[in-house]
């Protein structure tokens, strides 16, 4: 086990709530167990940790996250991992590379608090390096596994005007027809996140496209252009 591996362990449990926890777990219907650490401790908890035990390469990153993940006894220690994700210390060592990573942690006893969390960095991969991330979401819109399409169709929810138009509509499209909650609802999320920068864009389509659009992703589609209306 690695020295960061051990302090974020031992931060956690002197941390934890044994109270809190068994609410979370079921709030989240975890089948891994809580400490009971509520979001801002959890961000504090892992900015002191990762400054107190630099990791010195890109290897080390990537094993310290992988530990962290694969060893978890508790959900935090799960957060604890993509919070090390996105550390900015180790901006330079999220490249293409990383992708099986993410991937690994995207399917992985899966969920939606994991999966969003990891979209955003898929996200910030695909606008850095989009020659080579952008076939990978391509290929993850039609994916057996549900949380890989999920990501390929809400990794570009923050980018507003830089929104790549032509890949959110191609992997929606596989999808349309999907009846999951979470795949109707990802694909309301990420029409809606575009509409704030090209509403009248976002109408056209969902007119366009009424007849396959679910009702839940027609609503949360036109959520941002109702509101401005």
């Amino acid at each position: 086990m690695t020295a960061l591996g051990t302090a974020m362990r031992a931060a956690l449990l002197e941390a934890a709530d044994p109270e809190r926890a068994p609410r979370m777990q079921a709030y989240m219907k975890s089948e891994m167990p809580y400490r009971g650490i509520a979001a801002p401790d959890m961000r504090e908890i892992s900015k002191r940790v990762f400054a107190n035990h630099p990791l010195e390469s890109c290897d080390e990153w990537r094993a310290a996250v992988l530990e962290l993940w694969r060893e978890a006894q508790f959900r935090e220690e799960r957060y604890a991992a993509i919070e090390l994700l996105g550390d900015r210390r180790h901006r330079d060592c999220r490249t293409p590379d990383a992708l099986p990573m993410y991937e690994e942690i995207i399917t992985t006893d899966a969920w939606w608090d994991y999966v969003d969390a990891v979209a955003g960095h898929v996200g910030n991969l695909l606008r850095a390096h989009p020659g080579q991330v952008r076939p990978a979401m391509r290929a993850w819109s039609t994916d057996k596994d549900m949380w890989k399409r999920r990501v390929s169709i809400i990794c570009q929810v923050s980018f507003k005007k830089d929104t790549d138009r032509d890949l959110l509509y191609a992997n929606i499209e596989p999808n349309l027809a999907d009846r999951n909650f979470f795949i109707r609802k990802a694909i309301g999320w990420a029409l809606r996140s575009y509409a704030w920068t090209e509403p009248e864009e976002v109408a056209r389509y969902v007119a366009a496209n009424e007849a396959r659009l679910s009702g839940l992703s027609k609503t949360e589609a036109l959520k941002n252009i109702k509101a401005r209306q």
